[in-house]
């Protein structure tokens, strides 16, 4: 295994990896277990925590100025997604002496658990009042055309979560340019599909979707063993 290392082969029997990636929809975060099952296969473990944006959200100031709270106009729900799957990873190329890069490509595969989240505004009611309102028919002039002072923010909307079960496949190239074969540091480029027992509602007067395309760009960090 010594020289191995020295010569730049990628050898260990486990790897534990954490991922932070920029979606073209959205953003998150992996968790990533492997097991080598042999010179160039590894079975991997993932859990991924991940944010769906609509492609139109687009955020403005509210009432309050420009150092007061942000909006999305017509966003009427937030979509997170838990990820749970299994996959493989295959070493294409090993990086020939400690200072190359590896190039890895994994497939993988799972369940994805949607999770909507009400978007809620800080709105002026009809009397005068500060309210905070999620979009329904009976508030819907308030949520598009009422003073808005902004949205109420991150922690608002969770007692009232929606789930809409999923499965995934997902493919990536991986460029390990990580000096010591103990530690892992790369760069991941990669595509994945989300299909939902229903459709999506996002963003008011836009089609709901069932089906997410989307290209991500992720670091990888961790350790082998």
């Amino acid at each position: 295994m010594v020289r191995q290392e020295e010569e730049g082969v990628l050898s260990y029997y486990k790897q534990s990896a954490f991922g932070i990636q920029l979606r073209t929809n959205g953003y998150g975060a992996f968790y990533e277990l492997g097991r080598m099952k042999s010179p160039r296969i590894t079975n991997i473990y993932t859990l991924e925590i991940t944010e769906i944006k609509h492609p139109k959200e687009e955020k403005f100031h509210g009432s309050d100025g420009f150092f007061g709270n942000t909006f999305i106009y017509g966003k009427i729900n937030n979509f997170y997604q838990a990820r749970l799957g299994f996959g493989k990873q295959y070493i294409l190329g090993q990086k020939g002496n400690k200072n190359g890069i590896a190039v890895i490509g994994s497939l993988q595969g799972g369940l994805s658990l949607g999770l909507l989240k009400p978007y809620y505004l800080e709105v002026e009611n009809a009397a005068g009042e500060r309210e905070e309102i999620r979009y329904t028919p009976k508030d819907s002039a308030l949520f598009l055309t009422g003073r808005i002072f902004g949205s109420s923010g991150f922690t608002k909307g969770w007692s009232e979560l929606e789930f809409n079960p999923g499965v995934y496949a997902k493919t990536a190239l991986r460029f390990d340019f990580g000096r010591f074969n103990e530690s892992v540091s790369a760069l991941e480029i990669g595509f994945s599909v989300d299909a939902f027992s229903k459709k999506v509602p996002l963003m008011l007067l836009n089609p709901e979707k069932q089906l997410f395309y989307q290209g991500h760009i992720a670091f990888v960090f961790g350790r082998r063993k």
